[in-house]
């Protein structure tokens, strides 16, 4: 077609007079402007490959729903039924229902963040997350931060411009989103110096740097994503931070997500806490407010109050600190473990305690509602998130058959809400430890939805996306 005889948008005049009814009242006229010229542009490009001329009207209404989806929330919610608690993909794991209150409030209303009530004046940042950690895990004092990778560089950071840092080869690791153990360390302006052998280290290998003055600080490292087995050796944390005292050196202990409950209770292997890395001699501990503690992104900081106060002073904490919404939402879930009710309020710990039992009970009363194409089969689950590394919780929850895996899994995480679940053995299999129980419903109704439910059986390859 020659540019000649090729059809013209309308005007953005035109857009503009056919959505200015249809927008909010508040909308100011240069968000409209830009919004309009954004739709006469694309359509002059879908004209020019062939497309059919639109009216006015109609792109006056894509302009005023484009605004409207500006002006609102662009976050899909989902359900996890993949049996990982703690997922990253999804956000982690949801808040406590006290963590997001006390986020609202912090982020609808003022508040005493750094004012002191009593006299007025500018006061502490708000302390309240801070009182509770100290409680929590026998510490002098505690820092929050943004995150855990912060909280380490900013302990990493108490070694000082140059200063050494000791750290055991076999935990030299890689934390999530390619963050690297020795680029902390450098970046935090110390000196790595390895020590010991990837899969034996000993306290005594940390004795030449330490007593010829070379280190300043030894590092210890929770690998939180994957685990040795076999001929393998770690220094025990005491005898460790014995050696480290005795020549004057600091011992930082990143603990990565952190617990603040016994693991072993609920059949996962033995998580180390603060208190008791604490108690072992570390200086200081850091670990994550999500993960194993379930609250919302930060990296928590407890251990001595002079190095605490050390670190609180270091410029780059200003730069780490999390905003008023964090810290309230932290504060709320660090007081729920005060308050003696974390296995039932925090998600993540509910998670974790349910029984196979009344998962079982619940995915019975699931394949009820969606027919003879799903059946109730048992699963194992695990925490995810870096936490607890090949450590599983029995589980259950219904297998789909009837149609392709691949097919049934991609319109399950399209339909409304959007389910995400895994394949295995060619049937999509939906575990319910990552359901909260009052969604079971809205899971049935998404999987008929979806073409899940029904008469026949059989099942479908492919391999979970």
């Amino acid at each position: 077609m020659s540019t000649e005889t090729r059809p013209h948008p309308p005007s953005v005049e035109q857009v503009l007079a056919a959505a200015r009814d249809l927008v909010a009242d508040r909308t100011s006229h240069g968000a409209l402007v830009e919004v309009a010229r954004a739709v006469v542009d694309a359509e002059r490009e879908r004209l020019t490959i062939g497309g059919e001329p639109r009216t006015a009207e109609t792109l006056g209404q894509e302009a005023a729903t484009r605004l409207a989806v500006l002006g609102g929330t662009q976050v899909t919610s989902a359900i996890n039924a993949t049996g990982v608690i703690v997922h990253t993909n999804l956000g982690r794991a949801p808040w406590p229902e006290a963590a997001i209150e006390a986020a609202e409030a912090a982020a609808r209303d003022y508040l005493l963040l750094e004012l002191d009530r009593g006299s007025g004046r500018r006061g502490a940042r708000f302390r309240e997350a801070e009182d509770h950690l100290v409680a929590l895990t026998g510490a002098k004092d505690a820092l929050v931060t943004n995150n855990n990778a912060a909280a380490l560089a900013l302990g990493v950071g108490l070694a000082g411009r140059g200063g050494g840092v000791v750290v055991g080869r076999g935990e030299l690791v890689e934390i999530g989103g390619g963050v690297r153990i020795p680029e902390i360390i450098r970046r935090a302006g110390a000196k790595l110096i390895e020590v010991g052998t990837t899969n034996r280290t000993r306290a005594a290998d940390f004795e030449p740097p330490l007593a010829e003055g070379r280190a300043r600080l030894v590092l210890r490292v929770h690998p939180s994503n994957f685990r040795q087995e076999g001929f393998t050796e770690t220094p025990d944390p005491t005898a460790l931070a014995d050696l480290a005292h005795r020549h004057g050196a600091i011992v930082v202990d990143d603990l990565g997500s952190g617990a603040l409950l016994p693991t072993e209770r609920y059949g996962l292997a033995h998580e180390p806490t603060p208190t008791e890395r604490l108690a072992a001699g570390a200086d200081v501990v850091t670990f994550s407010g999500d993960k194993l503690v379930g609250g919302p992104q930060a990296g928590l900081i407890v251990g001595r109050a002079e190095l605490i106060a050390r670190i609180r002073r270091d410029p780059l904490a200003r730069a780490m600190r999390p905003d008023k919404v964090t810290l309230a939402a932290v504060a709320a879930t660090l007081g729920l473990y005060r308050a003696g009710r974390a296995e039932t309020e925090i998600p993540v710990w509910r998670m974790i305690a349910a029984t196979a039992e009344e998962l079982q009970g619940r995915a019975s009363a699931l394949t009820k509602v969606i027919g003879d194409r799903a059946e109730v089969i048992a699963t194992e689950a695990t925490v995810g998130g870096g936490s607890l590394p090949g450590e599983t919780l029995p589980s259950f929850g219904v297998a789909l058959g009837g149609r392709s895996a691949d097919r049934m899994l991609a319109a399950l995480r399209r339909g409304s809400p959007s389910i995400v679940g895994r394949i295995e053995g060619g049937r999509v299999i939906l575990d319910l430890r990552t359901v909260h129980p009052g969604l079971d419903q809205e899971l049935a109704t998404a999987i008929l939805a979806a073409g899940g439910g029904g008469g026949g059986g059989g099942g479908g390859g492919g391999a979970a996306p």
